[in-house]
């Protein structure tokens, strides 16, 4: 079984990516294998509505220029997803709705490529929004027909500069629930 997460974030190896891993320590516990795929300083361009996706139906995006046709392949052969940001202006980044927008699309003109996979949100924040930002990304999970775990809380911890969120214990607290909440259930649904 994998798991395949999306850092979201511009800074590499930030707040998001160190909330990721908290995850990954109970999946790994579990025996399932992780890959982190951090999506700073590579650009992406949001969907650009032209249905050719829908028209191919080859499981690709036919923007060419990044990496979407990688990262559309991994969340395929992926058992589940965690998709990562920090909160900007009360949202995701633009580089997560990016992700979002083609990755769904595709998925959704090739006969629900996610479907029936579990998907999983982490989020940083400094202040506030971070309950808009969680939601935009399971609304991703729920019209892909994903299943998301409950954790012991919303799925965010608090902090500014790296690694600030690690002083969030309610926080880091969280994403271990979630870490084992996304094994068990992984466990019990097998590969989609």
């Amino acid at each position: 079984m994998k798991v395949v997460a999306f850092n979201g974030s511009p800074r590499k190896d930030g707040n998001t990516a160190i909330l990721i891993r908290h995850v990954f320590e109970e999946l790994e516990k579990e025996g399932i294998e992780t890959e982190l795929v951090q999506l700073a300083g590579k650009p992406l361009s949001g969907c650009l509505g032209c249905y050719k996706c829908w028209q191919n139906r080859d499981q690709r995006c036919t923007q060419t220029g990044d990496d979407m046709n990688d990262y559309i392949a991994r969340m395929v052969k992926a058992d589940g997803i965690i998709l990562g940001s920090p909160t900007y202006y009360a949202d995701i980044t633009t580089l997560t709705k990016a992700l979002m927008e083609r990755a769904g699309f595709v998925a959704k003109a090739n006969g629900n490529l996610l479907k029936r996979k579990v998907g999983a949100a982490v989020i940083s924040v400094r202040r506030g929004g971070q309950i808009h930002a969680f939601d935009s990304i399971n609304h991703f999970f729920h019209i892909s027909q994903m299943i998301i775990p409950g954790a012991a809380y919303w799925n965010f911890a608090l902090g500014i500069d790296p690694p600030e969120v690690e002083n969030d214990q309610e926080g880091i607290r969280t994403m271990h629930s979630l870490g084992r909440n996304m094994a068990w259930l992984l466990k019990r649904i097998g590969s989609p």
